[in-house]
């Protein structure tokens, strides 16, 4: 066993779920349990440290870029209404509102990276859908006010605002 495997004390298997699609073979994360609002979902490490985005990856800093331990982690998907949140400052998943059992985890992939990897088109479903997604730095500034940001992209958006 590494330490990484040993430094996260909680199991993810009692959090959270993978569950495979069928028909697109595409995998998300589903909670295992409620959480309330603003609760520590599970705490995370960096399997891996990279100097640029991946698409499997959050942003620490200009050139850090790092893969999530436990892996389940990396199936989070993307909502532009989403029900969590990586703290990269805390190394936690966070809830963002109320989190039922069975519920599908989901994240705002721009809340974590300045510029993507690879941009895609959301089909979220949500009424807030912003449709092509891209980064942080591409976010409207009324869009900005709707969401949480890690440190670090905080800190890049406020940058450039001044």
């Amino acid at each position: 066993m590494s330490f990484v495997e040993t430094a996260v004390d909680q199991d993810q298997t009692e959090v959270a779920e993978i569950r495979i699609d069928p028909i697109t073979n595409h995998r998300s994360l589903f909670s295992k349990k409620s959480f309330r609002g603003n609760e520590v979902i599970i705490k995370f490490l960096a399997k891996n440290v990279l100097p640029a985005p991946t698409y499997l990856t959050v942003q620490i800093s200009d050139s850090v870029h790092i893969e999530l331990f436990p892996e389940c982690l990396g199936c989070t998907n993307h909502s532009c209404e989403p029900n969590c949140f990586f703290d990269t400052t805390r190394m936690e998943f966070i809830s963002l509102r109320p989190i039922l059992e069975g519920e599908e985890l989901t994240f705002f992939y721009p809340s974590a990276e300045w510029d993507m990897d690879r941009a895609f088109q959301c089909h979220c479903g949500s009424e807030q859908c912003l449709g092509l997604i891209k980064g942080a730095r591409y976010l409207s500034e009324d869009r900005i006010g709707y969401y949480r940001f890690t440190d670090f992209i905080h800190q890049k958006l406020q940058a450039v605002k001044s």
